[in-house]
Order: structure tokens, then C-alpha cells, then sequence
């Protein structure tokens, strides 16, 4: 279990690290671009996170995410397989810690106060629901690859999910209460204020909620034996 939780606190860190760190180096190198910044942006992102769930996938499963750990615990009541609910909150302490730290790492490589508040304000109806579907879609990804076998092409999906969402969503796709806190430390591009995080972390549950009512209306109910999300690892039971 406590390499399971390195696992998870240090995959949520990098991942926050590339998103904060490549949105500061996109603002260095496009500053009067923002769409170019947001491709900048995104492309790291997507990179980065396929990477991190190929290497840390078969350690903790690779959730990176409190959402995917919460519908994780929820499938596993009706297969008996996934997180536990001790485990549970261990994987949501160590990703909310892993996105702050991760954060930070960023603001410090690029010479910026250690931690900064944002100022950037994302408080509005359309950039919740923005966030609605980009979660809905990330648990509708992983747990329908899930569901059909196929979590061996759960990096290129969720990576491939997240860059395209980040141009769909009005929200550009945070889709993780983790990551949201992380961002909330750094006053960049990906920054978000800390008054605009109780808004996002509610309609990320939403999504969450709707993307796992659309996976059971699609391949019903788990039964005993369903894998475990993003990717199976060797304590899975």
C-alpha cells in the first residue's frame, strides 16, 4: 500500500507539474498567443500524462485522480476488486498532496514564488458544465475500456481524451479535483482561484456520477472479476 500511495502522490505531482510547468513556458514562448499557449499546453499534457500511466500504472493502478479512485471504490462494491474504502482515502490524500506539491515544483523551476495564489477566475455556469462533460467523458473512457478489456490502450485514450477535451470544454478539461487544488498554487496560465475551486470540484463529482450511470447504461452493471481502473496492478483482488 505505501507504494501504491508513492506511486499516486508522485504520478498526481509530475502530472501537475507538467501542466502548470508547460502553461509558464508556453506563456514565455507565445506571450501574445493565447491559443498557441493553449496548444503548447495541451500537447505536453497529453504526452506526459500517457507517460505517467505506463510507468506508474502497474504499481497503483494509475488513477492520478480523486473521481476515477471514487468510481473505482464504487464499481469494486459490486465486484469485489479495486479500492477498499481505508484505501480510498489514502489515494485522495496522496493526490490532492501530489497536485500541491507538484505545482510548486513547477513555480520553483521557473524561478516563480514557491506558491502563489491564482488570481484567474473560472466561476461561471458554462465553464461548470464544461467541466460536467470533461469528467463524464474521462470515467466514460477509462471504465468502458475497462468494461471491454481493454485497458492496455488506456494511455493513448486518456492521454488522447484530455488533449482533445482541453479544445472542446470551455473549461479546457481539468476533470480532477487534485489537479484543481494544484493549479489553484500557481498564479499562471493554468492557474484557477482558490474561489473558483468549490465550483469545479462539484461539477467534476457530477461528471463523475454521470460518466459511470452512462458506463452501466452501456455495458450494465460490473460483475465479479471486472478489472480495475486505469491499469490493473498486482494487489488488485
Amino acid at each position: 500500500m505505501r507504494r501504491r500511495l508513492l506511486a499516486e502522490f508522485l504520478g498526481t505531482a509530475l502530472l501537475v507539474t507538467v501542466v502548470v510547468g508547460s502553461g509558464i513556458m508556453a506563456q514565455t514562448l507565445s506571450p501574445d498567443d493565447v491559443g498557441l499557449q493553449l496548444l503548447e499546453n495541451s500537447t505536453a499534457t497529453v504526452f506526459g500524462l500517457a507517460v505517467l500511466i505506463v510507468v506508474l500504472g502497474p504499481v497503483s493502478g494509475a488513477h492520478f485522480n480523486p473521481v476515477v479512485s471514487l468510481a473505482d471504490w464504487w464499481q469494486g462494491r459490486q465486484t469485489g476488486l479495486g479500492l477498499q474504502t481505508g484505501e480510498l482515502g489514502g489515494y485522495i490524500a496522496a493526490q490532492v498532496l501530489g497536485g500541491i506539491g507538484g505545482a510548486v515544483l513547477a513555480n520553483a523551476m521557473f524561478d516563480k514564488p514557491a506558491i502563489t495564489w491564482s488570481t484567474t477566475e473560472r466561476a461561471s455556469a458554462h465553464l461548470w458544465l464544461g467541466e460536467v462533460v470533461a469528467t463524464a467523458g474521462l470515467v466514460l473512457v477509462i471504465f468502458c475500456l475497462t468494461r471491454s478489456g481493454g485497458t492496455a490502450f488506456a494511455p493513448l485514450a486518456v492521454g488522447g481524451y484530455i488533449g482533445a477535451a482541453y479544445w472542446f470544454t470551455s473549461s479546457t478539461s481539468f476533470a480532477n479535483p487534485a489537479v484543481s487544488v494544484g493549479r489553484a498554487f500557481s498564479d499562471t496560465f493554468a492557474g484557477i482561484a482558490p474561489a473558483s475551486l468549490p465550483g469545479f470540484v462539484v461539477a467534476q463529482l457530477a461528471g463523475g456520477i454521470i460518466g459511470l450511470l452512462l458506463v452501466h447504461g452501456l455495458f450494465g452493471r460490473p460483475v465479479v472479476g471486472t478489472a480495475e481502473p486505469v491499469v490493473p496492478h498486482p494487489d488488485s483482488r
